[in-house]
C-alpha cells in the first residue's frame, strides 16, 4: 500500500492549514491504491504514464523516482510504459519523458 506521500508543492500547507482536505485526499489516495486486483507496483507503472502522458516533468520525475525506489522498477519497464505514452499520447510527451528517464539514470 502507497504511503502517505504527496509530491504537490502545496501540500504540506493543506496539511496543517486545513487538515480536513488534506484527511480527503489521504482517504482518496487509500481508496485509489488498494492493491485489490493490480497490485500497487503495477498501479506505480499506470501512474508513470499518466504522468508522461499529461507531459508534466515534475510529476513525472517524482513517479519515476519512487517507481525505481519503492519497487525496483527498471528503465526498461519504464521504457515499456512510455512505449505506450508514444503510442496514444505522441513523440513530444514521449520524448520528454524519455529525457527525464535518462536524467534520472545519470
Amino acid at each position: 500500500m502507497k504511503k502517505d506521500i504527496f509530491y504537490g508543492k502545496g501540500m504540506s500547507h493543506v496539511k496543517k492549514d486545513y487538515p480536513d482536505i488534506y484527511s480527503a485526499v489521504v482517504e482518496l489516495n487509500k481508496a485509489a491504491y488498494t492493491g485489490k486486483e493490480l497490485k500497487y507496483r503495477t498501479q506505480k507503472l499506470i501512474a508513470v504514464g499518466i504522468t508522461a502522458a499529461s507531459s508534466d516533468d515534475r510529476a513525472m520525475k517524482k513517479q519515476m523516482r519512487s517507481a525505481m525506489r519503492e519497487f525496483d522498477i527498471t528503465a526498461d519497464e519504464i521504457v515499456d510504459v512510455l512505449r505506450v505514452v508514444l503510442l496514444t499520447s505522441g513523440m513530444p510527451p514521449f520524448t520528454k519523458a524519455m529525457r527525464i528517464l535518462y536524467e534520472l539514470l545519470e
